[in-house]
C-alpha cells in the first residue's frame, strides 16, 4: 500500500481558504511518486495549510480511497503511529 503511485495535490488559495472548484480553480501537482512520499510530504506542511492538499491514488482498502484530503491523512498517520506503538 505505502508503495502504491500517488500524486500529491494542493488546492491554490486566497487568505489560506481553498478556491472553489466553481470559480474554475483545480488542485495542482506537487509530487508524482509513492503514497508513503506523497503522505511524508503532506506532513511537513503546516497544520493550518493541511487542508489544502489531497492525495490522488488507487483506492487501497476501506481507509484509503481514491481521492485523501489533508485530513484524512492525519488520521491515518495517527492511526499507523498508534498501531507502532
Amino acid at each position: 500500500m505505502i508503495s502504491a503511485p500517488a500524486i500529491l495535490r494542493k488546492w491554490p488559495s486566497v487568505n489560506k481558504e481553498r478556491v472553489s472548484a466553481s470559480l474554475g480553480a483545480r488542485p495542482y501537482m506537487i509530487i508524482d511518486g509513492t503514497l508513503d512520499e506523497c503522505i511524508q510530504k503532506l506532513m511537513l506542511q503546516p497544520e493550518s495549510q493541511r487542508h489544502l492538499y489531497e492525495i490522488h491514488t488507487a483506492p487501497q482498502s476501506d481507509l484509503v480511497s481514491k481521492i485523501l484530503s489533508g485530513e484524512h491523512v492525519v488520521e491515518l498517520e495517527r492511526l499507523g503511529e498508534f498501531l507502532r506503538k
